[in-house]
Parts: C-alpha cells; structure tokens; sequence
C-alpha cells in the first residue's frame, strides 16, 4: 500500500480508483468486508484500489467536547489499512476549513480530481461534508454527472442478534470490559501503544513488578480491571502479562486518572522509556479495594494463574 497526503499528493494520473470513504477506525471487519468489496471492484475494471480517510476524527473538530476516543491511532490505521491489501490510502488532513467544505466541492475535489473515481463503495448511511449533509444519493447524482458508479453496502452483521459491526458498537463493548466480544468484530484484540514510564516502584515492592504504560488520553481503553493480554516491546518480542488498568484503590482514595500497569510473565528486564504494545484478551475480573497489601498479594498471585490458564487458553 503506498500512503499519499493531501493537500499535496494523489495517485498517478493514468490510474483511476475504486474509492472508499470513510475515519475508518479501529479498521474492523466490517470495514474489511468494505474493501473487500472495493479491490474485487478495482481488479474487474483494471484500476487502483483506495480509501480516503482523515488524519483525525471529524468530532475532534467539530465537537471536540464530544469526540469519541480511538480505537486506533492513525499509525496503527494505517498499518491496519496496508493488511487489507488496498493499493492506495490517501490521508487527509482535516482541519476547521476542511469542515466547513460542501459536500459538492468534497465529491468534485477529492473524488473527482484527486482520486479520478471510476466507483464509490461506503456504507449506505454514510455521510459526509459540511453539517454531513453529503449521502449516497448525492454521491449517485454526482456519479451520474461525472461518471463514477455509486455502491451503497449495508453494514456488515455478527452474532446471534445480527448487530451491525461498528465503532461505536466496538466502543461500548471496550467500555464495558468484554475485550473477547470487541476482539470479534475488530478480527483481533484491541490493542493500545504508548511508552513505558516510571511509576512509583509499588509493583516491584510487592513481588510483581509492572510496566507503566502511558496510553495517549484520545485513545479508547477497557473497563478498569484486570485482564489476561500480550505486551509487545520496542523489538517485537511478545511477552504474556497480566495487565491492571484502574486508579489502585486500595492505595489511593482518589486518582484523576486509569493507569496502565502490565505485569511480564517470566520476565526481568529494563524496558523504561520504550514503545511497546499492549493486546487486551481476556477480563479476569473487576478492579478491588484489599483490606491490605497482604491480601492484595495473594489476589495478585492468583490473577497470574489466571492470566497464564486464559492465554494458554487462546
């Protein structure tokens, strides 16, 4: 996949592309189905296949006091993205101008003289442009006008209720702490990034020592907890951990914020200040307030068992 910025680049002028639109995150498989379904398109008329998606969520714009968090940052999307096997993402910076854009001048700019679109392929709600006011049926007239065809895909269903996969739906899951639920309409386990920092060595003193993982505020993390997952360090090794996310209230009355804390199965290493990856498989159970730091220990001990039985499990 070669990833193209605009303003500034667009695909070779002789290609034409089967398009898709969309913030595409977490690049679930609802989202794969989609592209899917735009290279099977591309390879029968002998183009390029492509996505258009933005650098930022539209929200963190337009109502940044409501923007949801993220399910991926937009390396891990485009990383994502490059796994599908698309020819072309052309990102676009998304700006307060970009916002106030009609739909019209979007369809006749970026389609049209950017991605020299011979199809269009997004879900049949979308919706895009100033005060979202671009749909599919505008997307047809406009095809019928300048010669590109418009698909308009329902959204891919999963599981026994038949619920559509979405973000959104991805989010509550993630909110709710059902990681393995998330896990199957991401095609994968949710995974966060960040840097390891140093924290206040309280691991290490009881016994377990953690990696202290500091997640950019916009990105969308699980219910506080305890968990079963994978931590990934700066060189690609993948270590089993047993991961608390919650604010320790068995330390603490109050704390502003969740911490990220991975402890390492069978691991003694110095990994301040590096990259790593964290993969949430499995929920053990609820984050707890112990009556001592004795009993918080032996729960502890316990949780490592259970991470070691879930990932085995896996």
């Amino acid at each position: 996949m070669e990833t193209l910025h605009y303003p500034g680049s667009c695909p070779p002028a002789s290609t034409g592309c089967v398009v898709t639109i969309g913030a595409y995150d977490g690049v679930h498989l609802g989202h794969r189905h989609l592209i899917g379904q735009v290279r099977a398109m591309a390879s029968e008329l002998g183009c390029a296949s492509a996505v258009v998606t933005l650098d930022r969520h539209p929200a963190t714009v337009v109502r940044p006091e409501s923007a949801p968090r993220l399910l991926t940052d937009l390396d891990q999307k485009l990383e994502l993205l490059a796994s599908t096997g698309v020819d072309y993402t052309l990102v676009v910076h998304f700006d307060r101008e970009r916002s106030q854009e009609s739909a019209e001048d979007f369809v006749t700019e970026l389609l049209v003289g950017c991605m020299q679109a011979q199809a269009v392929v997004v879900g049949h709600d979308f919706h895009f442009g100033y005060r979202r006011q671009g749909n599919v049926p505008l997307l047809q007239r406009m095809g019928a006008q300048y010669g590109f065809d418009v698909h308009g895909l329902r959204l891919v269903a999963h599981g026994p209720e038949g619920q559509p996969v979405s973000s959104t739906r991805i989010r509550e899951l993630l909110g709710e702490g059902r990681v393995d639920e998330a896990a199957s309409l991401l095609g994968r386990h949710h995974e966060v990034r960040g840097v390891v920092r140093h924290g206040d060595a309280r691991g290490r003193k009881l016994g377990f020592p953690t990696a202290n993982v500091a997640v950019p505020a916009e990105i969308q993390l699980p219910a506080d907890g305890i968990y079963a997952g994978w931590f990934e360090d700066a060189g690609g090794d993948v270590h089993s951990a047993a991961i608390s996310l919650g604010r320790r209230p068995t330390f603490y009355e109050e704390a502003d914020v969740s911490l990220l804390e991975a402890h390492l199965l069978d691991f003694d290493g110095d990994l301040y200040g590096q990259p790593a990856r964290v993969r949430f498989v499995a929920r053990l159970r609820g984050e707890e307030r112990f009556s001592s730091s004795e009993a918080l220990v032996a729960q502890m001990a316990r949780d490592v068992a259970a991470a070691r039985e879930a990932l085995t499990a896996s």
